[in-house]
C-alpha cells in the first residue's frame, strides 16, 4: 500500500513542478483514454479506465472544475454524457507524459525489464480475478 501512495506523491510534486498542476494524479488514467480517443461516453471511459461509475462522476467533476474536460449531452442517447477534452486538456498531454514517464522511470530503476513485464501480468491477473469476482 506504500508504493501507491509515494508513487502518487511523487507525481503530484513533479506535475505542480511541471507547470501542470491542473493534471492530479488520479485524472491520468481517464486522460489516456482521452487522448487515445476523444469525446468517449461516460460509462465507456469508465469502463476503459477501470472506474466505477460512481467514482467516475466526481473525478469528472473535478476534471471539468480544473479545465480539462466537458460534458456535452450524447445526441444519440439522452441519458448519456460524451466526455471531451478541452484544449487545456490536449496541451498537458506532452508535459503530463513526460512528468509520469520521469517518475515511474525514477521508481523502476534497477528492476529488469522481463521482471517487471512478468509483475504486469501478474497485477493484471489478478485485478481480472478481482472484478470477476462477486461481492463478500
Amino acid at each position: 500500500s506504500r508504493v501507491p501512495l509515494q508513487v502518487t506523491s511523487a507525481l503530484k510534486k513533479a506535475l505542480t513542478e511541471a507547470g501542470v498542476e491542473a493534471v492530479k494524479p488520479a485524472y491520468i488514467g481517464v486522460l489516456l483514454c482521452l487522448w487515445a480517443e476523444d469525446e468517449l461516453k461516460a460509462v465507456e471511459l469508465a469502463r476503459r479506465s477501470r472506474l466505477e461509475p460512481s467514482t467516475i462522476t466526481g473525478l469528472l467533476d473535478r476534471m471539468e472544475r480544473d479545465g480539462l474536460v466537458t460534458r456535452a449531452p450524447d445526441p444519440h442517447d439522452r441519458r448519456a454524457f460524451r466526455i471531451g477534452l478541452t484544449d487545456a486538456g490536449r496541451r498537458v498531454k506532452p508535459s503530463t507524459l513526460q512528468v509520469t514517464q520521469r517518475v515511474l522511470d525514477r521508481y523502476f530503476a534497477g528492476i529488469p525489464a522481463a521482471d517487471l513485464a512478468v509483475t504486469l501480468q501478474v497485477l493484471q491477473q489478478v485485478l481480472t480475478n478481482v472484478e470477476g469476482e462477486p461481492p463478500p
